[in-house]
């Protein structure tokens, strides 16, 4: 794919002026944001996306189209199960809810910042050492592994119990009182530490950690460094406000993980593949390309929609069950 200097150079500086606007406005007007102004915001952020993937799969080609949607749509899912950790963190750390935006917006910001450099890591792996392919492949299906026996055996997730942040709360005076963004300020007359600081070591610690498991999960599905960043990018914007749009329907999405489990579990499968294909080791069939089907980003799609779409009816299939039982 052969994007020139000025096609990278728009698309970051519209992505900085996007966060700049949107911080300038969190600023100031702190508040908690009405569900009309998620509605609109959200429908203006995903109908970017698709009007983004028309014109890639346009004058980049339909192959290139496909791949931005199904790795659009893969870290859009992630994402809406990363907002079941941001609800439990800003419950147990206490945020007012009219600082939850601000919260939510340093998180965003970490999280492009923590991606754009993981992505730049995987590219030069990629690029260097084939075998990563496999490392990447076996990682995503553990992962799975993992979400499904966290969902089987209901373990709560605790991302303010950390290590980092509970190093932070031990070792720094903080205060009690949240002041918006403003990270220190003197209380009693003594300097302390915003709360809000506790709040955003917590955010950019899960950050890390879900950067981990979606840019091996993107490289499986492209590995053209500009869709794997403007899908990340569409993905993280418009976060803030689904997490005050969606705040109780994320709760009805019980079969979420379990989905999100099959999707990685899937594209794993498909890394796995794909690197016997290629088989640039040499290590198997005695160097030659090893006969396994390769999965086309055309059928990874369709797996990625069908699934997500499975999960979201299954999911309040079972949660309307549920009120009617205890109705009953």
């Amino acid at each position: 794919m052969e994007v020139s200097t000025l096609e990278w150079a728009i698309t970051i500086g519209v992505t900085v002026a996007v966060l700049l606007f949107d911080v300038v406005v969190i600023a100031r007007d702190p508040h908690e944001p009405t569900m009309r102004e998620c509605a609109i915001a959200l429908s203006v952020y995903i109908s970017a996306a698709v009007v983004f993937g028309v014109w890639v799969w346009l004058f980049h080609g339909h192959d290139y189209g496909i791949e931005f949607f199904a790795g659009w749509l893969t870290e859009y899912s992630l994402s809406i199960d990363n907002l079941f950790v941001f609800i439990i963190l800003m419950a147990a750390l206490k945020v007012p809810r009219q600082y939850q935006q601000e919260a939510l917006m340093v998180g965003i910001i970490l999280a492009l910042i923590f991606r754009a450099i993981f992505i730049a890591l995987g590219y030069q792996l990629i690029e260097n050492f084939s075998f990563v392919f496999y490392i990447f492949g076996a990682f995503l299906v553990y992962t799975a592994y993992t979400l499904v026996k966290s969902y089987r055996s209901h373990d709560e997730e605790h991302p303010e119990d950390n290590a980092v942040v509970k190093f932070a709360q031990s070792h720094m005076n903080v205060g009690e009182e949240f002041r918006g963004l403003k990270l220190w300020y003197k209380e009693n007359g003594a300097r302390v530490v915003s709360p809000m600081l506790i709040v955003v070591i917590a955010l950019g610690t899960t950050d890390i950690l879900f950067a981990l498991d979606s840019i091996p999960a993107i490289f499986g599905i492209t590995q053209e460094p500009y869709l794997v960043f403007t899908a990340n990018v569409f993905a993280l914007m418009g976060l803030r406000q689904l997490y005050f749009l969606l705040g109780g329907l994320l709760k009805r999405l019980v079969y979420l993980s379990l989905g999100l489990s099959f999707i990685l579990a899937f594209i794993g499968v498909k890394l796995v593949l794909h690197a016997l294909h290629e088989n640039e080791l040499g290590f198997i069939n005695g160097g030659e390309n090893v006969p396994v089907p390769e999965i086309t980003s055309l059928v990874s799609l369709g797996v990625i929609i069908v699934t997500l779409i499975l999960t979201a009816v299954l999911s309040l299939q079972k949660d309307k069950r549920d009120r009617e039982r205890a109705a009953a």
